[in-house]
C-alpha cells in the first residue's frame, strides 16, 4: 500500500535535518498555510508551487535563515496568488514578517523585459527597496533554483531568464559580496546568452588541459605539507577560473586567448587565525617563486563589498608545469564563508545550539556606503533614500516620493485615472486619501465614470507633477471666470498707460515674443494674468506692438533654499577647504536656531544638515565634513 506524504510534512522533514526551525508555532502554521495557498497551483515553469518554495528553500539553507526568513521564503507567492493580503499575514506572523514578504513580493516584480527602467535602475531598485538583506536574499536564491529547469523552457523564456540573471541578479549578487550564487548564476546563464564565446573559450581550456594536466591535487598536497611543517594547521583547495570569468576579464584586457591570463588556476589556503594567514604567506614565498607586482593584501584593505583575503601569484611552485603562472588565495574560515554567502554571512547563532539569531541590518548599508565611497558616480545612499516603489494590479512597478498618496500614484499611472479618482485599495483594503503609501503597497485604483476632482486635493498630492495636472484641470473648469478677470486687469493697466484697450479679438497681443498667437493661445495669456500665476505688466512687456511703451519689471527668480550657495564665511570647514556651501532643504539648518551641524561634499559644493537630521544617517559617511558655524545666532 502506497502511502501518500504532504508537501508540507517533506518540508518540515527537510528543514529539521538542514537544522533549521521546523517545530515552532510560528512555522507549523507557515507550512500549513504554504500548503493550503498552493493546492493545486503551479509555477510558471510546469512544477507544483509547493516544489518550488523546496526548491528556493533548498537554495536558502546554506544560508543558516532565521525563522522569519523561512517563513517569508515559505509564503512569498501569497500575494502573487491573491491567497492572502498583507494586512492577514501581519496579523499571523507580525510586521516583520509583512515586510519581509512585501519586499520580496515588489522586487519579484523587477525584470529587465519590457521594461522602462535602464539595468542599473533595476539594479540599483533591488539594492535600495529594502533595509533587510533577507528580501534580497530570497530572490536571488527563487532565480537561483531555476537553473535546474532551463532545458525544459522555451529558448526565449530561457533566453530571458538568463538575460535577468547575467545582467541583472548576478552584479546585484556581486555587489553583495554572495559569491556562491554570483557564480551558480553565471556558469549556467553564459553558455545561453553567449554560446560562441563560451565554446571557443571552453577549447581553449581544454587544450591547456591537455598540455599542463590536472596537476591542482598534487600541488595542493604540497602546499598542505609546507604549511604543516612550520605548525600551520590548513585546508588546501584548488580552482580552476570560471568561464564567464575568464570571458570578463579577456573583454577587459582586450585579449584574444586564455594563455595571457594569469590567475586561470589557484590555490585557495583556508586557516584558523589572521596571524596564520600572513605567517602562510611567508610558507608560499618561499616554497615558490613570487610574480612581482601581482600581492594583494584585502586583509588589511578589504574589497567594497567586505571581501578579505591575502592574494599572490606564483611564477614557479612544485608540481605545476613551467610557464604556468598559480594564483594563491590565504584566508580564515571565517573570512571563507563571507567570501561565499557575503553580506549573508552575518547571520550568526547567538550562542551554540541557540535557535535565535542576530542579523545586523546596518550591514547592507555599511557594504553599499563604502562602494559608493569609490564608486562616487553611483550616488546609490541618496538616489533612492526620498523614494518608493508600489505596484500595480498588474504588478506594473511605480516609483514614487516618500509620502506619496493613492492620488500621486493615480496622476503618475495617468492624469485622467487620478482625475476620476474615487476611492483607493491598497494591498486590498480601501484606505484614507492622506493615506502614506509605503514599498511594495499594492495599489488599486476605483474610479468615478467622469473626472470629479476636488480642490481639496491641492493639499493630498505630494508630488508638484500630480498638483500641476490638478491645478491645470480645475483652472479649465473656470476657464471663463479667469479670462474675463484677466481681461479686466489688462484693460485697467492699458487705461493708466493711456494706451488702447482690448478689442474682442483681443488683437493687441496677436503678436507676442516674436511669435504669432491664435485666438486660444491669446486667452491662454490672459487666464494666467488672471489666476493670478503671470503679471500684467511682465506679459504686456513682451507684447510687439507695445515695444517700447511698456516697462515691464525686471523679474528676479527666486532661488530655492536647497540650491542657494551661501555666504561661506557663516562656517568653518575642516581643514579650511574652501567649497561654495549649501544648506539642505530637509532641515534648514540657517534657519532658527543654530544647531550643531554637519557636512557632506557633493558635486561642486558643500551641503549643510542638521546634525539631528534624519537624512544624516542616509548619507554616505565616505563624504562627511566635520564644519561649525563661525558666529552664533542670537
Amino acid at each position: 500500500m502506497t502511502v501518500l506524504v504532504s508537501s508540507s510534512v517533506l518540508l518540515r522533514e527537510e528543514l529539521e535535518l538542514s537544522g533549521l526551525p521546523a517545530q515552532t508555532v510560528r512555522m507549523q502554521k507557515a507550512l500549513r498555510m504554504a500548503e493550503t495557498f498552493y493546492a493545486g497551483k503551479t509555477h510558471w515553469v510546469g512544477i507544483p508551487l509547493m516544489d518550488h518554495v523546496r526548491d528556493v528553500l533548498r537554495v536558502l539553507t546554506p544560508f543558516q535563515p532565521d525563522e522569519d526568513a523561512v517563513i517569508a521564503c515559505l509564503l512569498h507567492h501569497a500575494l502573487e496568488m491573491h491567497t492572502a493580503t498583507l494586512v492577514e499575514l501581519e496579523q499571523e506572523f507580525g510586521l516583520t514578517l509583512r515586510n519581509l514578504i512585501s519586499g520580496v513580493h515588489l522586487l519579484s516584480q523587477v525584470q529587465m523585459q519590457k521594461s522602462r527602467n535602464s539595468v542599473d535602475d533595476l539594479r540599483l531598485m533591488l539594492l535600495s527597496v529594502s533595509d533587510d538583506v533577507r528580501v534580497i536574499l530570497i530572490i536571488l536564491c527563487d532565480r537561483v533554483s531555476l537553473l535546474e529547469y532551463l532545458a525544459d523552457m522555451k529558448s526565449e523564456d530561457r533566453k530571458w531568464i538568463c538575460q535577468n540573471m547575467l545582467h541583472l541578479f548576478a552584479p546585484v549578487a556581486s555587489r553583495l559580496g554572495i559569491h556562491a550564487l554570483k557564480q551558480r548564476m553565471e556558469n549556467a546563464a553564459f553558455p545561453v546568452l553567449y554560446p560562441v564565446d563560451a565554446s571557443r573559450i571552453a577549447e581553449q581550456v581544454q587544450q591547456l588541459h591537455s598540455q599542463v594536466g590536472n596537476f591542482l591535487a598534487v600541488a595542493s598536497q604540497e602546499l598542505v605539507s609546507a604549511l604543516a611543517e612550520q605548525g600551520i594547521a590548513s585546508k588546501v583547495q584548488g580552482r580552476e577560473k570560471q568561464l564567464y570569468s575568464i570571458f570578463g576579464k579577456m573583454k577587459a584586457q582586450t585579449y584574444s586567448h586564455i594563455n595571457h591570463l594569469y590567475d586561470l588556476f589557484a590555490l585557495r589556503i583556508l586557516v584558523e587565525t589572521e596571524e596564520d594567514c600572513y605567517r602562510a604567506l611567508g610558507v608560499v614565498h618561499r616554497v615558490g617563486r613570487p610574480a612581482s607586482n601581482r600581492f594583494k593584501d584585502y586583509i588589511a584593505f578589504p574589497k567594497p563589498n567586505g571581501y578579505r583575503s591575502l592574494h599572490t601569484t606564483l611564477a614557479r611552485f612544485p608540481a605545476v608545469p613551467e610557464g604556468t603562472f598559480l594564483e594563491v588565495q590565504i584566508r580564515t574560515y571565517a573570512m571563507h564563508r563571507e567570501a561565499e554567502y557575503g553580506i549573508a554571512a552575518h547571520w550568526s547563532y547567538k550562542e551554540k545550539g541557540s535557535s535565535q539569531k542576530v542579523l545586523d541590518r546596518t550591514q547592507l548599508q555599511e557594504v553599499l556606503t563604502r562602494q559608493n565611497a569609490l564608486e562616487p558616480d553611483a550616488e546609490l545612499s541618496g538616489a533612492m533614500v526620498d523614494h518608493i516603489f508600489v505596484l500595480s494590479p498588474a504588478g506594473d512597478i511605480v516609483e514614487l516620493p516618500e509620502g506619496a498618496t493613492p492620488l500621486d500614484f493615480a496622476f503618475q499611472i495617468h492624469t485622467q485615472l487620478g482625475l476620476s479618482f474615487k476611492a483607493a485599495r491598497v494591498n486590498g483594503s480601501i484606505v484614507p486619501l492622506n493615506y502614506e503609501l509605503e514599498n511594495g503597497d499594492v495599489v488599486e485604483v476605483v474610479r468615478h465614470k467622469h473626472p470629479q476632482p476636488s480642490s481639496e486635493w491641492l493639499s493630498l498630492v505630494k508630488m508638484a507633477s500630480s498638483r500641476a495636472r490638478l491645478k491645470r484641470y480645475l483652472f479649465s473648469l473656470h476657464r471663463d471666470e479667469y479670462v474675463g478677470r484677466g481681461r479686466d486687469m489688462v484693460n485697467e493697466e492699458l487705461k493708466k498707460l493711456h494706451l488702447e484697450l482690448l478689442d474682442t479679438d483681443y488683437s493687441i497681443l496677436r503678436s507676442w515674443e516674436g511669435r504669432v498667437l491664435t485666438f486660444a493661445d491669446r486667452e491662454d495669456l490672459l487666464m494666467k494674468i488672471g489666476q493670478g500665476s503671470e503679471r500684467v505688466l511682465a506679459v504686456l512687456g513682451r507684447v510687439d506692438a507695445l515695444e517700447g511703451k511698456i516697462h515691464a519689471p525686471v523679474r528676479v527668480k527666486k532661488r530655492k533654499q536647497g540650491s542657494v550657495i551661501r555666504n561661506a564665511s557663516d562656517i568653518s570647514v575642516e581643514g579650511g577647504m574652501p567649497m561654495p556651501i549649501r544648506y539642505a532643504k530637509c532641515c534648514k539648518p540657517h534657519e532658527g536656531t543654530r544647531e550643531t551641524i554637519i557636512g557632506f561634499i557633493g558635486r561642486g559644493s558643500l551641503m549643510i544638515h542638521r546634525q539631528k537630521c534624519r537624512m544624516v544617517k542616509a548619507s554616505n559617511s565616505a563624504k562627511k565634513v566635520a564644519v561649525k558655524w563661525t558666529i552664533k545666532k542670537l
